[in-house]
């Protein structure tokens, strides 16, 4: 695993995870959070799917977790990609996973946030999306095998 920021071995370090994922036209799904200001990070944001660690759980077991609850979506095999810090939303340690997933994201049982939509990668720079989603994004398109 490739680290962007330092992990600390202290039990209080609050975690998360998030997975980015790609159907085989190379598209990634995305997942536009609720508009509630003050009640969870980065409103109205297009973002990947993915949350908080439950006390603890490890980032694996977490996004394995979340994929289900906020989305029904069970994606068989992820790839754990890097670590990088929400310094200005959550302020958690995020770790990204990568998963493949050839689904129609408008027949998804959304729990939460808006809307999940899949998208070209042309397309994610007119999106507002919070700034390490967009970083780590940008990182596993550079590092993703050429199609």
């Amino acid at each position: 695993m490739h680290q962007n920021a330092p992990t600390s071995d202290a039990p209080d370090t609050a975690r998360g995870a998030v997975a980015v994922i790609a159907n085989r036209q190379g598209e990634l799904l995305l997942h536009l959070r609720d508009d509630l200001p003050g009640v969870i990070t980065w409103p109205n944001h297009w973002s990947v799917l993915g949350g908080g660690c439950d006390p603890g759980e490890d980032p694996a077991a977490a996004i394995v977790r979340e994929l289900h609850e906020e989305a029904g979506l069970d994606v068989g095999r992820l790839t754990e990609l890097f670590e990088m810090r929400d310094e200005h939303g959550s302020g958690q340690l995020i770790t990204f996973f990568a998963a493949h997933w050839d689904g129609d994201a408008a027949r998804l049982p959304l729990a939460e946030g808006v809307r999940l939509q899949f998208f070209a990668p042309e397309q994610l720079g007119a999106l507002t999306i919070p700034p390490f989603i967009r970083t780590g994004i940008h990182r596993y398109l550079a590092d993703r095998p050429v199609r």
